[in-house]
């Protein structure tokens, strides 16, 4: 079985990316790995460049900034990594920037994709997601965060990344997957932050045009974490090699979990959820065999 991992990065020191964690954290079941790198502001290149020179294979992009729709140029540096990747593999371990895998889900997903790989009609692996927000030991528990999403797919020209590369499509379908009994720790909101004001500045401009950034993201040097809904105390351990980044946080984060920043409507929503695990109305992009 042979397996390729692949991710897009840009500006990573600049927004404060864990890039080298998330890579670091798959690359145990990755016999080779492809980085789109697009043109920074900072030393992105020297920083991925010494991850594994054996097995990382970087090409470098250019973003087409003038994109400001959809967040439809992640799907694109997310394509050309996957394009990049060998044919001959089996799957394609996906992980974006801010995604790190607990390394007690190696053994789990490896047996997934071992029993898997001969049946075609699996064609991706079905991940659980943990959502920090404002530091380590807070996780998002509203319907505002996406419970699961498909990280490993089929080596298959015929996939492409979907909409602002949160899943994918082969032939304009959903994929048909199976669960990979592992779960993605998600650190896109624990930044420093200024670091976090400066990253939703920036990147609400591939979504949105100045006017809708001026007005909901703001000028503010600092982003503003209290506006939360809900969060819930984090209990478990981090993956080893998001130890030292931890250790190094330079701001307090402290939440309530008792709030409830909800509408009624979306209390009981909440509620329903929490007492029978089922969320209403909740959209899956992926069909689940």
């Amino acid at each position: 079985m042979k397996v390729s991992g692949f991710s897009f990065i840009r500006n990573a020191i600049k927004y404060d990316y864990p890039i080298v964690e998330a890579i670091e954290s798959v690359l145990p079941l990755c016999d080779e790995f492809v980085l789109a790198v697009g043109n920074s502001d900072d030393d992105t290149m020297k920083l991925v460049s010494g991850i594994n020179p054996a097995k990382i294979k970087i090409i470098e992009t250019t973003w087409d900034d003038s994109k400001r729709e959809g967040g439809k140029v992640l799907a694109e540096e997310t394509n050309k990594a996957f394009q990049a990747v060998s044919r001959d593999s089996d799957w394609a371990f996906y992980i974006q920037g801010d995604e790190v895998m607990h390394e007690k889900y190696i053994e789990n997903v490896y047996n997934a994709m071992k029993l898997y790989k001969d049946n075609q009609q699996v064609e991706g692996l079905l991940f659980k997601y943990v959502h920090f927000y404002g530091s380590y030991d807070y996780i998002g528990d509203s319907r505002r965060w996406y419970r699961n999403e498909v990280r490993v797919v089929r080596a298959r020209k015929e996939i492409q990344s979907y909409r602002d590369a949160q899943g994918f499509r082969i032939n304009g379908k959903k994929l048909k997957v199976r669960p990979a009994n592992a779960e993605i720790y998600h650190y896109g909101w624990v930044k420093n932050p200024y670091d976090m004001q400066k990253k939703h500045q920036s990147f609400h401009k591939y979504w949105h045009d100045d006017q809708w950034v001026k007005e909901n993201v703001g000028d503010s040097e600092l982003f503003d974490y209290s506006k939360i809904d809900s969060l819930n105390g984090f209990k478990g351990d981090h993956p080893k090699c998001m130890q030292k980044r931890i250790n190094n946080i330079n701001w307090k984060f402290s939440f309530d979990p008792t709030v409830k920043k909800m509408s009624l409507k979306n209390k009981i929503l909440y509620k329903l959820e929490k007492l029978t695990g089922y969320r209403v109305g909740e959209y899956k992009n992926y069909k689940l065999l």
